[in-house]
């Protein structure tokens, strides 16, 4: 059983790297691993050693800091991190350089979300 700290490491590595537009096999070229490694990575089944977290952070453009954020928080490990759907639609959502735009979309998804929970 993966342990929960292992699960929020993965969870903000495969969070950023969704935002950043990265593949799985992206990020195990800039380590030098396979891709499943960073599934297992991802899932929280195998552990991130040290050297390996400041290249992710080199490689994501973050400090090794920002994958331990938010674990003092009394999160539940399958709902604590957008999931990769929501991850790619805030990822476009942040390219829209028109703020009026921006606006409308978050008022029209804020709409929609509404209407599903009534």
């Amino acid at each position: 059983m993966p342990h929960l700290v292992d699960i929020h490491v993965g969870q903000r590595l495969k969070h950023l790297r969704v935002l950043r537009g990265l593949t799985q096999t992206d990020v195990a070229e800039g380590l030098g691993i396979s891709f499943q490694q960073v599934q297992k990575y991802e899932l929280g089944r195998n552990r991130i050693s040290a050297s390996k977290l400041y290249e992710l952070g080199r490689i994501l453009a973050v400090q090794p800091g920002y994958f331990f954020e938010g674990i003092d928080e009394d999160i539940c490990p399958e709902t604590a991190m957008l999931d990769e759907e929501g991850a790619r639609i805030a990822s476009m959502l942040a390219r829209i350089k028109d703020e009026r735009l921006r606006s409308q979309i978050r008022s029209f998804i804020s709409e929609l979300a509404n209407d599903q929970a009534a």
